[in-house]
């Protein structure tokens, strides 16, 4: 199984609009951040989208992607959902539903912000796109084993998602008890880490490695990076931690 960071940045991007800080003027392209979002390859050569983020096209463009077989959505933010448009481009080549999955409460709310995308529009000819599918228990996709992880993210929540021994765990705060015996065993854990300042909605840098601690996994990758982080600033990380950037190969 092979995953690719599609997005490593925050609901702002990396450059911000109007900013000039040293991270949003860096030449490094590792500081170059589109909106959040993972897409895994299985070992069948299928894939595994996770979000369709505001910057989705871009992204697809970017890493050639031809073909997206299912979506993981972890919550109903704008920056994580709003590219969902961008998948009418596979479906006018392969014309087939793609299977989506989402808790109860982000499938209802792409449901009723986006029904087009699930009902069509039979006047303008506009086919489906997804069909929607409530992911509350742990389940099989493409010869993976799929379990949804509950997260707190603020005041209100979000999915992860476990494929095999890699954990996907974006725009989250604190992981509820319940939820830590689903993390054990990790091969890879790729997980939000705003920034260094602490975030109500959002583990801080130091917040991401103490989890990390607790979790032990071999290798550990932060995501939905601010524009307040430099990827050079990784070489400060513990051993195993490193900062995500879009277009990281993770195996």
């Amino acid at each position: 199984m092979k995953a690719i960071i599609l997005g490593s940045g925050t609901s702002t991007g990396v450059p911000m609009v109007g900013c000039s800080c040293r991270v949003c003027r860096s030449t490094d392209r590792r500081d170059r951040r589109t909106r959040s979002s993972l897409l895994v390859r299985t070992d069948s050569g299928r894939t595994i989208l996770i979000d369709t983020s505001t910057d989705l096209r871009r992204q697809m463009l970017r890493e050639r992607i031809d073909a997206v077989d299912a979506v993981l959505f972890t919550h109903g933010h704008a920056d994580h959902i709003n590219g969902i448009d961008d998948l009418r481009g596979f479906h006018f080549i392969h014309k087939r539903l793609i299977p989506c999955y989402g808790s109860t409460e982000t499938i209802t709310h792409l449901l009723g912000t986006f029904s087009y995308i699930f009902k069509g529009l039979d006047s303008s000819g506009y086919a489906p796109l997804l069909e929607a599918n409530i992911a509350s228990a742990p389940f099989d996709l493409f010869g993976c084993r799929i379990i949804p992880v509950p997260l707190l993210h603020g005041p209100g929540t979000a999915t992860g998602y476990r494929i095999n021994d890699l954990a996907y765990l974006t725009d989250c705060s604190a992981i509820p008890t319940a939820s830590l015996p689903l993390l054990q065993g990790l091969d890879i854990l790729i997980v939000d880490s705003l920034r260094y300042s602490p975030h109500p909605g959002h583990f801080n840098i130091d917040g991401a490695v103490e989890l990390a601690t607790l979790l032990r996994p071999r290798r550990t990758v932060l995501t939905h990076l601010t524009h307040e982080v430099a990827h050079l600033d990784g070489e400060r990380l513990p051993p195993g931690v490193e900062f995500a950037y879009d277009g990281m190969r993770i195996e």
